[in-house]
């Protein structure tokens, strides 16, 4: 008899056309989620495929069988690790670093730029908060207010470009906003702030596995998560770096590959669990394996027929979306999420009586939801969502 793991992969072999908004055929057979719950949110910490899950727990075992024979060998195992993740990305293989997660990636790629309290560094008011406050640590930065329901990515575009200054030396912008599920940094906006002087450092947390050419418009640095749509383990992410600064960035802790430079002496941590980085691989295999192009559409197809439900509500409003991305958000009632224990309360209530994971965003004058699409959704969980949404908006 096929074990669980051999007979997700025959399910993947036989996988059809998807519909859109319909279901991936075998989508959720790669994944051990619980079923009982409705996993609308996976772009906050993703789900692992069972192919990758084994991959990692292969790897785990020769580390706990010979550990001398595995950590001797990491180093050049992590290089090609990160060689066969840049040929998937589009990326110069020694021009990326395997990390651990987005944050650390960005505090890496702060320090490269080595700012003083005085500079002036561009953020929008939709960061992520933990890049916005290491940006914080370090300079002074200046907030760029971007109204969520500015109509599309020219909007943003030339609302970062209007606050500009002549002392902004670094804009750091997100790739994918992650609440509001917008593009702000995309190629023409880097290409302008370039033309500009500006260095830019790009927080693609989302784009791995979603976005066709994640490191499209060339920014000085960029990083983005491959655990959350690159189907990796937990703690795999990636920071690209332009050459020019490739030696200013810091190992994140001392050790034995600090002469080897970047990228070597930023990834190796002497006895770290690299399982997840080096399975990592896998994840971005998978998607080839099922059709990049296929999974992105669906993906896309079913965030937007969730949001086309949800928006039915009375005052929940749909905000622009983007058919590239996997996730869409809506504003909330104005009474609704005002701040984030609003918010946070909304979301386990949601959890509790609806049974459905989704994030519901703060927002002054009332906050948002935002709901993703991946291949192990179908759309009756969408109905579930909006059915139960509308009475507990009701009783609010």
């Amino acid at each position: 008899m096929a074990s669980e793991d051999e007979q997700s992969d025959e399910s993947l072999a036989g996988a059809g056309v998807p519909t859109p908004a319909g279901a991936f055929p075998g989508g959720g057979e790669l994944f051990r989620l619980d079923a009982r719950v409705a996993h609308l949110n996976h772009g906050s910490f993703g789900a692992v495929p069972v192919p990758v899950a084994r991959a990692q727990r292969h790897i785990a075992a020769e580390a706990a069988a010979d550990p001398d024979a595995f950590f001797l060998g990491v180093g050049d195992r992590l290089a090609d690790a990160r060689a066969r993740i840049a040929a998937r990305l589009g990326a110069d293989p020694e021009g990326i670093a395997l990390v651990t997660n987005a944050t650390e990636a960005a505090h890496l790629a702060l320090d490269a730029l080595g700012l003083t309290p005085d500079d002036e560094v561009l953020v929008t008011d939709h960061g992520y908060g933990t890049v916005v406050d290491a940006v914080a640590r370090r300079a002074r930065p200046v907030t760029v207010p971007l109204d969520p329901a500015l109509p599309d990515e020219d909007a943003v575009r030339e609302t970062v470009l209007a606050a500009l200054t002549p002392r902004t030396r670094v804009a750091v912008l997100d790739q994918i906003t992650s609440p509001t599920a917008r593009i702000v940094a995309g190629p023409r906006l880097l290409a302008d702030l370039a033309e500009r002087g500006v260095t830019t450092v790009v927080d693609g947390a989302h784009a791995p596995g979603m976005l066709a050419a994640p490191l499209e418009g060339g920014p000085d640095l960029w990083f983005g998560n491959l655990h959350k749509w690159g189907y990796a383990p937990p703690g795999s992410a990636v920071l690209a770096v332009a050459p020019a600064l490739r030696g200013r960035v810091p190992a994140p802790v001392p050790s034995w590959e600090d002469h080897r430079g970047f990228p070597r002496a930023v990834e190796y941590r002497a006895t770290a669990d690299y399982t997840g980085l080096l399975a990592a691989p896998e994840g971005l295999d998978l998607i080839a394996a099922l059709g990049a192009e296929r999974v992105r559409a669906h993906n896309s197809a079913l965030a937007a027929h969730g949001a086309e439900l949800l928006a039915r509500l009375p005052g929940v409003t749909p905000l622009p979306g983007d058919d590239r991305l996997a996730l869409r958000a809506l504003r909330l009632p104005s009474r609704v999420a005002r701040t984030k224990p609003e918010a946070d309360a909304l979301r386990e209530e949601i959890m509790l009586r609806l049974g459905c994971r989704v994030l519901v965003w703060p927002w002054p004058g009332g906050g948002g939801i935002r709901v993703c699409g991946q291949i192990y959704n179908h759309p009756e969980e969408y109905e579930r969502l909006a059915r139960g949404l509308g009475s507990l908006l009701d009783g609010a």
